[in-house]
């Protein structure tokens, strides 16, 4: 099994979670609905951090995670969100196991 794989960690100003996660689940459900390269679109909160988003997703290739990156609704979504984002860090990867 092959794809390509996207981690981001979001750091939210504080109080931003209620305001930044509509925009964040709007945009991981039509990544899933309107792309045909992707495959996963996971919206996590890690436990006792209130300032923190983690997104996990999985792509054919890095060439569907580019058009991902020029949809509408990620435009949008990056735009509306930026102020309530204090710190985006994203790392890039190769799906070697799927379990």
């Amino acid at each position: 099994m092959s794809g390509f794989v996207i981690v981001v960690d979001f750091r939210l100003v504080p109080g931003a979670r209620a305001a930044f996660r509509p925009m964040m689940d709007a945009n991981a459900h039509a990544s899933m609905r309107d792309e045909p390269g992707c495959r996963r679109f996971d919206v996590v909160e890690p436990e006792g951090d209130a300032e923190r988003i983690l997104l996990y997703e999985i792509y054919d290739d890095a060439a569907a995670f580019d058009a991902h990156c020029r949809t509408p609704h990620f435009l949008a979504f990056d735009a509306e969100s930026a102020p309530l984002v204090r710190e985006k860090h994203v790392i890039r990867g190769a799906l070697v196991c799927e379990g």
